[in-house]
């Protein structure tokens, strides 16, 4: 059973969003008779006035959940900030789509009773490891609830890629990237480059080119306990691998990117009265 009182709840507002200064205020007051303790990052507590909540090194503490205060990608940036030490998020969505933030601000108290009263269930969503191979050594880079990008960086040249999974290769092609990812992240780079929308509930791992110069190359679903391997042979080296457009790491040529499944799950708070047809209907079609 999830544990509900007493909490200790860490809160994350993205300092861009102009009503994050009074979602904060609204949390403050909604838990300030409950047995919840609250914690925000020291630096994020010192802008917005609220120092008593400040605190350092706030991901080494223990927390019951994280409150992101934002778009999807401050929920992004959350749980990576935790990386395998995974922490319920729940996300209040301040941004203009929010597929992952379940809380909109017109109905945070109500969400809020409903977290204290145990009334929410935790969603795990299929979580990608990413290492680099070179020169025989593999290095672990991190980990992408979205996705992992490997594409080029401000050069307007094309990338060689060559492209297998486990131990069969499959095509070599020219492109401006390629984008391992999870359902999660199928609404995100992948919907935009041409993917599929695939519900998050699918074990799969989603293999999307981006303008490929071929038509032999299109969308890949693959298994979620399949290896991706991408090679990099491009002669120059303007070349970045990207976990869910946070952070950025160099690529050579004649590097290998390699991509699967993490041992961890990522853990997003839901509540039952949220349908995802619906709410993709809603913010997607809409």
């Amino acid at each position: 059973m999830t544990k509900c009182q007493p909490m200790q709840i860490a809160i994350y507002p993205n300092l861009d969003k102009k009503d994050v200064h009074a979602v904060v205020r609204r949390i403050v007051r909604f838990f300030s008779d409950k047995a919840v303790h609250l914690m925000m990052p020291q630096k994020e507590a010192a802008t917005l006035g609220m120092e008593e909540l400040g605190v350092q090194q706030i991901e080494q503490l223990p927390v019951d959940m994280a409150l992101s205060l934002g778009g999807d990608g401050t929920l992004l940036g959350v749980c990576q900030r935790y990386g395998a030490h995974v922490v319920p998020v729940c996300g209040v969505n301040l941004g203009t789509l929010g597929f992952m933030a379940d809380i909109e601000p017109a109905e945070l108290e109500d969400r809020l009773a409903k977290i204290l009263s145990c009334d929410y269930y935790i969603e795990k969503r299929l979580l990608l490891a990413g290492w680099l191979r070179r020169g025989g050594k593999d290095t672990f880079l991190g980990h992408a609830i979205n996705d992992v990008v490997v594409t080029k960086g401000g050069v307007a040249r094309m990338l060689y890629l060559g492209l297998s999974i486990n131990e069969t290769h499959i095509v070599d092609y020219k492109a401006d990237g390629i984008i391992v990812s999870t359902p999660t992240g199928s609404t995100a780079y992948s919907l935009s480059a041409g993917g599929p929308i695939m519900n998050p509930a699918i074990q799969a791992l989603l293999v999307t080119p981006i303008c490929a110069h071929t038509f032999n190359m299109r969308p890949l679903v693959a298994r979620d306990s399949d290896v991706v391997h991408i090679h990099v042979a491009s002669v120059h080296q303007d070349i970045l691998v990207t976990f869910d457009g946070q952070e950025s790491v160099p690529l050579l040529p004649g590097d290998e990117v390699i991509v699967r499944k993490a041992q961890e799950s990522a853990k997003i708070v839901k509540f039952e009265d949220k349908d995802y047809y619906q709410e993709l209907k809603t913010k997607l079609w809409n």
